[in-house]
């Protein structure tokens, strides 16, 4: 259906990726992986057309349609949500919009009307007198209501907007469905809405995501692009890893077999080479030799960088109280929080959850006292320590300098080089990489610097809003690893449900209607009690 034959792509003297030769098809679901740079994106463009690659064909099935997610969520402030989905249908669209023109021109000539007839034909053959109505039913499936539809795409909520460029992309109704990060953007509930739409939808897929759990949810085969190759796994991602780990072992072990057999082979021809009675059998052994190979086992492109977190001081009861909290932004006309209550326990682990926009990003930066309350207080105990990871790391990254005298600054200690130097180690950071300017540092790379400032400054209470934003999975899972060792008190906010359910001890959910949620127990025993299959 979709297919590529010994495709490269090379940005100067070292090649991105080479001879990826692939099939994808029968509609089957495909997560593309790799670690962070070894060029996913770049080979999803490849594959939709957006890019040339430097050596190779990409092949599309004739009479296929292909459909891309768009990644500009904010490209359409100013159209009407009707036909930014719409647009999804590029030949429809652009039929409509031209006979639109000539029929809106005073001056259009027979020839004109001519065309404009022509245009027409081809508008009802892609069914285009019931494109707005099959746009409205797809839109409102997204959960986005009627009252959006007419307006423009600015009066759309930032949580939105990733779901009318879904419905873009489903509305061709295409063949093959690239998607480049799908989840990036979307709360938790909006995610599980995804996977039931890619689960329902009859396409070929190929999916880019770091969300272990989305994958395991919507993937038939994993397609993993390392040592600047791509290879295809049949399964979910947890198939995958067991597939690769086991595939490893399998070569490794035959490797350690054949290189006994050539230590064997190699004693007898150097013991009996020059024995007449024995030559004839020497050179049989040499011949059985040169058929002998040794699979190569390179090193993977991924690596997991060290993380673990300590404190200082040890809270032994309760960490901090929430009372009556209200926050308003100045010209705001409602409470982005509103009466929010709760305290916190040394020791636990909770997971703030809801919708976009509804203040989980505004609630964390109260706590961490990055912004003051409307009404209310927030009570830290004595001893405590928090420490804040926010969801955009940028102000951290102002001042141009590099990244050992940014780190050095929370070592606590003078002329400490030792121990930032085993930081910056730890966390991907060597040799002349310490030496070049913050301002230039990846999404990732900032998050990876923010863990090490925390790692140094070993606070007792962690804040961390998205701390898997821009992350790849290494990074993810070395982090959730650290979390899980960690002794203290972690509030954080996440839409990664892997994550989510494997550290939380405790959920508070902020609702639509102002209220909370309030559980002490797992992500999964929560969705239990809400009835919400797990």
């Amino acid at each position: 259906m979709l297919s590529t034959s010994n495709v490269a792509i090379q940005f100067g003297a070292k090649p991105l990726f080479e001879q990826v030769t692939v099939k994808f098809s029968d509609g089957n679901r495909y997560g593309l992986i790799g670690a962070n740079g070894c060029g996913k994106s770049t080979l999803m463009k490849v594959l939709g057309g957006e890019l040339e690659q430097s050596v190779g064909d990409v092949m599309l099935q004739a009479g296929m349609r292909l459909g891309k997610l768009n990644q500009n969520q904010f490209g359409y402030e100013d159209e009407r949500v009707l036909d930014v989905v719409m647009q999804g249908h590029v030949e429809m669209w652009k039929a409509m919009t031209e006979r639109d023109r000539i029929y809106a021109n005073a001056e259009a000539t027979d020839d004109d009307f001519m065309r404009a007839a022509e245009l027409e034909g081809k508008f009802a053959e892609y069914d285009g007198y019931n494109a707005e109505a099959r746009a409205a039913s797809i839109l409102l499936d997204a959960g986005i209501p009627e009252s959006l539809h007419n307006g423009p795409m600015r009066e759309v909520a930032p949580g939105l907007k990733l779901r009318v460029l879904l419905a873009q992309a489903l509305f061709s109704r295409p063949d093959v469905l690239l998607l480049d990060e799908p989840t990036n953007n979307l709360d938790i509930h909006s995610i599980r809405w995804l996977e039931r739409v890619l689960n329902d939808y009859d396409a070929t897929m190929i999916i880019i995501s770091h969300d272990r759990h989305f994958l395991n949810q919507v993937c038939t085969h994993i397609a993993d692009l390392d040592f600047q190759q791509l290879k295809i796994y049949p399964g979910n991602y947890d198939d995958f890893m067991l597939a690769s780990v086991q595939a490893r072992a399998r070569v490794e072990a035959a490797n350690a077999k054949a290189k006994d057999r050539i230590s064997d082979l190699q004693e007898f021809v150097r013991r009996f080479s020059a024995n007449a009675s024995k030559a004839r059998q020497a050179t049989s052994r040499k011949r059985a030799l040169e058929k002998i190979k040794i699979e190569e086992v390179r090193p993977s492109s991924r690596q997991n960088p060290y993380i673990r977190f300590e404190q200082t001081k040890k809270l032994y009861r309760s960490a901090v109280g929430v009372e009556e909290l209200r926050f308003r932004y100045p010209n705001a006309d409602v409470d982005v929080l509103n009466n929010v209550n709760f305290s916190v326990e040394a020791g636990e682990r909770i997971a703030i959850i809801g919708p976009n926009g509804i203040g989980k990003t505004t609630l964390m930066r109260c706590l961490a006292g990055d912004l003051k309350p409307s009404a209310g207080r927030i009570n830290w105990v004595e001893n405590a320590e928090p420490g804040y990871m926010p969801q955009d790391p940028q102000a951290e990254f102002a001042d141009k300098t590099d990244l050992f005298t940014w780190m050095s600054e929370f070592t606590g200690k003078a002329d400490d080089d030792q121990i930032v130097r085993a930081t910056l180690g730890r966390l991907l950071f060597s040799g002349d990489e310490t030496k070049k300017s913050v301002k230039v540092l990846s999404g990732g790379e900032k998050g990876r610097m923010i863990y090490g400032k925390l790692m140094l400054t070993r606070p007792n209470v962690l804040l961390m809003d998205e701390p898997t934003n821009h992350m790849d999975m290494e990074t993810i899972e070395s982090l959730q690893i650290g979390l899980e060792k960690y002794p203290g008190t972690i509030i954080f906010v996440s839409h990664d449900r892997e994550f989510v359910g494997s550290l939380a001890t405790r959920i508070i959910e902020l609702r639509p209607d102002g209220s909370i949620a309030d559980f002490r127990g797992s992500y999964d025993e929560y969705l239990k009690s809400q009835g919400i299959e797990v």
